[in-house]
């Protein structure tokens, strides 16, 4: 585990874009997040719920200069490797050096169409058919090789993952990590020691990996108040294997199989205020303000510039920032973190404070 001492290394910063309207509008914002000084921008991939996401990408890489573009997160289900790849490479030729390729079992994006997310043993050959094709080598598909045409070179390849089997994985085979079992000292330690595990049994080190923490925000100095909102994104936690972090944080609870009146699911509901109410029923009051502080940015700047430093004395290299909603742009999250949070850390370093 790394030491609790300062570490100079650069930190990012990257905020989450449902690409919720129309792809100019979500380019628009991703150029205000890019002025702001945030690093990546992360552009959500469900094509039932959003615009397409490398659509949308495209046209943020045009809008844009030097930010980080990524895909937040896409799968291997209702995308082939091969179409992966060759969407990673036209996008890594209008924005060469800039695109990151995040990518996941599936989720909003396959359930809704009864299909199955994709297991891990699967997501692995895929992520190395995707490499293989970047690369611009041959890859066998059944009885035939084939390979991607003027190929651009490789894209950075991290994967989205919560529970220590996907956490493993991704330490032995991608570049990155995108964590999403919360912020709390205790949750980012133990995700660093899955991935950790991960690294050494594929031979290598956790200095080869981005290992970012992705955490819901608000700047507010009333957590009571406005932590109700998480509740079916903590509920949603539950039923995809991270209830032994949840349990760190004195969180114990047993997720339903679905509630069938939330659409498409609880972390991706239509209506907010209607998944509140049905989150209420497992997730009390006091289980959403244990949330609010275990897995969230939610707070004061000072208490929130607090759990960015515990996280980043634990190995956090970046965040993945997100508000609370799914059909809105963060535009309260660029500007609230944009002023109050990201110029508080010093031009490439990640302890120093300005």
């Amino acid at each position: 585990m790394p030491s609790t001492t300062t570490r100079h290394q650069p930190v990012s910063f990257g905020v989450r874009f449902p690409p919720c309207t129309s792809a100019r509008e979500v380019a628009e914002a991703v150029a205000l997040s890019e002025r702001k000084g945030f690093d990546t921008a992360w552009i959500a991939d469900s094509q039932l719920l959003w615009r397409d996401v490398f659509a949308t990408m495209a046209l943020a890489a045009d809008r844009t200069e030097h930010i980080r573009l990524a895909s937040a997160v896409t799968n291997f289900v209702t995308r082939h490797p091969s179409v992966v790849a060759s969407a990673a490479n036209t996008l890594n030729e209008l924005a060469p050096g800039r695109v990151l390729l995040g990518v996941g079992t599936g989720d909003s994006s396959v359930k809704p169409l009864g299909m199955r997310p994709s297991r891990l043993a699967e997501m692995r050959e895929a992520i190395s058919t995707t490499r293989t094709l970047l690369a611009g080598e041959q890859r066998d598909f059944g009885n035939r090789r084939a390979s991607l045409r003027d190929a651009a070179g490789e894209v950075a390849i991290h994967i989205a993952a919560s529970g220590p089997r996907s956490l493993g994985m991704a330490g032995e085979v991608a570049d990155g990590v995108l964590t999403l079992a919360g912020i709390s000292p205790e949750t980012v330690a133990g995700t660093w020691k899955s991935v950790e595990d991960g690294a050494a049994k594929a031979g290598r080190a956790m200095s080869e990996l981005d290992f970012t923490v992705g955490a819901f925000c608000k700047i507010t100095d009333d957590i009571e108040r406005d932590a109700a909102i998480l509740k079916p994104i903590c509920l949603h936690l539950a039923s995809i294997g991270a209830q032994d972090y949840l349990r760190i944080a004195g969180i114990d609870l047993e997720p339903p199989p679905a509630i069938p009146e939330v659409y498409p699911d609880m972390v991706h509901a239509e209506d907010w205020d209607l998944a509140v109410e049905k989150a209420s029923r497992y997730v009390t009051d006091d289980m959403a303000v244990r949330f609010s502080r275990a897995f969230c940015l939610f707070g004061t700047v000072e208490e929130i510039l607090d759990r960015i430093r515990a996280a980043i004395d634990l190995g956090a290299t970046g965040f993945y920032l997100r508000h609370v909603g799914n059909y809105t742009l963060p535009l309260e999250v660029i500007e609230t973190f944009g002023d109050e949070i990201i110029p508080r850390f010093t031009t490439g370093t990640v302890g120093g404070m300005s």
